[in-house]
């Protein structure tokens, strides 16, 4: 039941790593993985955004880029995180910190799988789509052209996550992301934060990443149709390429309307319009996430309250490293004290 001592005081969001879960709160960002032999890893620093430092890059429809961007590379720092935790022996007392901070090598394979995403990012869901609508002889000055262009950017979407759901390890990984979404409708609901109100939870969630690039296609769509629709060269193959290129810096007043949206849909989540316009991430969802289980749900709880102690004693503690703890039980005692 709903703990009214218990208000809402901040935004929290995640993503679900290797055998593990991201949660990120204003100040707070940690990740939480079991290793193989069953002990609970915690990684959590003190958390601030770019927006923090230079406030106008948190005005509407400018906070989105910059939300998206500092989401992709904590994203990556979460799932190279959690990949090292599945191949380290066990030398961490449970008191202790192994690491405080990532190596030289860890930095260099963080920068390498980031060039990488990026680079694959581009071809597969900016010049693939775009290509394969001018192959089939429409203009860029028709929205039909851009509406054929979302229509192949989804199927790409659904294509590669139902490709890569039938691996055994991404199958769990969405497992997590169930216990992520969970975990954090019921914080949002007031619940007390136990296993049990927290598997009553739903899987599917507004503000989800998934929803997020859904909403995305569908603004760019509408945006690149109004920008894109004059030809900037004779020739067809350069003017196409670029208007490629133009579309990548685009993204951002694309990622900041899709924001607002995503915000306005969490706000509104009730409301009839925001329902439909929210259903196509949502169905999306039944790909990217799965039923968790109770240690996997375990993880997701310790990683939203590790969020949740920072947010509490932000202004009495520094960054808190990795800690090892054996079992649930022996981390929560030590994350709420």
């Amino acid at each position: 039941m709903a703990d009214p001592a218990k208000p809402l005081t901040c935004n929290v969001g995640g993503q679900a790593v290797i055998e593990g879960v991201m949660m990120r709160s204003p100040r707070s960002f940690a990740v939480v993985c079991r290793r193989p032999k069953g002990e609970i890893v915690v990684r959590e620093e003190q958390w601030r955004s770019l927006g923090e430092r230079l406030r106008f890059l948190r005005w509407p429809f400018i906070r989105g880029g910059v939300v998206l961007l500092e989401s992709f590379l904590n994203g990556i720092s979460a799932l190279t995180f959690s990949a090292r935790q599945q191949e380290e022996e066990i030398t961490d007392s449970k008191e202790g910190s192994a690491k405080s901070g990532p190596s030289a090598l860890e930095r260099a394979s963080f920068t390498g799988l980031f060039i990488f995403s990026m680079v694959m990012a581009l071809l597969f869901f900016k010049a693939l789509p775009h290509f394969l609508t001018w192959l089939l002889g429409l203009s860029t000055r028709s929205i039909l052209f851009h509406l054929v262009d979302g229509g192949f950017k989804i199927l790409i979407l659904v294509g590669y996550i139902g490709a890569v759901g039938l691996m055994k390890d991404i199958r769990r990984v969405f497992m997590y992301h169930g216990a992520e979404h969970k975990a954090i409708w019921a914080y949002e609901k007031g619940l007390d934060l136990t296993v049990d109100n927290v598997r009553a939870q739903s899987r599917f969630h507004p503000r989800c990443g998934t929803s997020f690039l859904v909403l995305v296609i569908i603004v760019s769509v509408f945006l690149f149709a109004l920008l894109l629709r004059h030809p900037i060269s004779d020739s067809g193959l350069v003017d196409n390429l670029l208007k490629i290129l133009f579309k990548v810096p685009l993204m951002f007043p694309v990622a900041g309307l899709s924001y607002e949206g995503i915000k306005l849909s969490g706000k509104f989540r009730y409301h009839p319009l925001v329902r439909v316009l929210v259903a196509p991430g949502l169905w999306l969802q039944r790909l990217t996430t799965r039923e968790p289980t109770d240690d996997q749900i375990e993880v997701g709880l310790i990683a939203l309250q590790k969020t949740l102690w920072r947010e509490q004693v932000v202004d009495q503690v520094s960054d808190s490293g990795v800690q090892v703890f054996a079992t649930y039980a022996e981390a929560i005692p030590a994350i709420k004290s």
